[in-house]
């Protein structure tokens, strides 16, 4: 999880939307390349979730790592360029969360800035209290926000059908990696859920199929080679080269990545 925001500072990105870098983590929340751009190829169009809005689809998101908003900004943004058809709930959890006067200073970039999505993220962040928070965004989308850490967040009301796993990366935020972690998103999800994440790295590909997930490379966003795409039912990962399972889980369980 994005751990302490004391030492967060906006920055800008290459497409003209802002991100925030950790110097305790010495990462950026987003590629300093494009924070919009690789959400949008990261988690919704490789989960093809702006066209399942235009079928009018119900969607339950759980994202691991609430960090700056931007994913709920982009979701929100989908769905009224879809017609608004669609019942969505963006579940979330984020233990550190972002003070609420540094929104103020977040840009998303000119087409999603037209919405003022500052203000009413800056209401929400100066709303937080810790534990579950729950927003009504519009009268089809509802955030429901855990302020804690995961191990403590109770599970989803409602059978989760996408999953953006967005915490920082595996080198400094490991316990976010681990088989245990994916076991438990599993046990929040309907069998055909599908797993979006930035990382490509052998050890958390290793850990997602420990902890029961069928897992696809595809190609990463903004010069990043690949991503990661998972799935509880590996029909969802037609079309997509799929990584050999039974070995990452022997790999692991042999000590590989200790």
């Amino acid at each position: 999880m994005k751990k302490s925001k004391s030492d967060a500072e906006i920055r800008a990105t290459k497409d003209g939307s802002t991100t925030l870098f950790s110097d305790q983590f010495s990462q950026h929340y987003h590629n300093p390349n494009g924070a919009v751009a690789e959400s949008r190829h990261v988690f919704f169009d490789s989960l093809s979730i702006p066209e399942r809005l235009e079928r009018g689809e119900p969607i339950q998101v759980f994202e691991m790592g609430f960090g700056t908003g931007l994913n709920l900004v982009l979701l929100k943004d989908y769905m009224e360029r879809s017609g608004n058809r669609s019942e969505v709930t963006f579940n979330s959890v984020e233990a550190y969360p972002v003070e609420s006067d540094l929104v103020k200073g977040f840009d998303f970039g000119e087409e999603l800035n037209a919405g003022n999505p500052q203000k009413w993220l800056e209401t929400i962040f100066s709303e937080l209290k810790k534990g579950l928070n729950r927003f009504e965004i519009s009268e089809q989308l509802t955030l429901s926000l855990y302020i804690g850490t995961f191990d403590e967040m109770p599970s989803p009301p409602q059978p989760v059908t996408d999953i953006f796993h967005d915490p920082f990366s595996p080198e400094v935020n490991a316990e976010l990696w681990t088989p245990a972690v994916f076991h438990r998103i599993k046990t929040f999800c309907r069998d055909d859920a599908m797993l979006a994440t930035y990382c490509a790295a052998s050890k958390a590909r290793a850990a997602m199929a420990v902890g029961g997930w069928h897992t696809a490379r595809k190609r990463g966003a903004l010069g990043k080679r690949e991503m990661t795409v998972a799935s509880l039912n590996p029909e969802r990962l037609s079309g997509l080269k799929r990584l050999n399972d039974d070995r990452l889980r022997e790999r692991f369980e042999r000590g590989d990545f200790e």
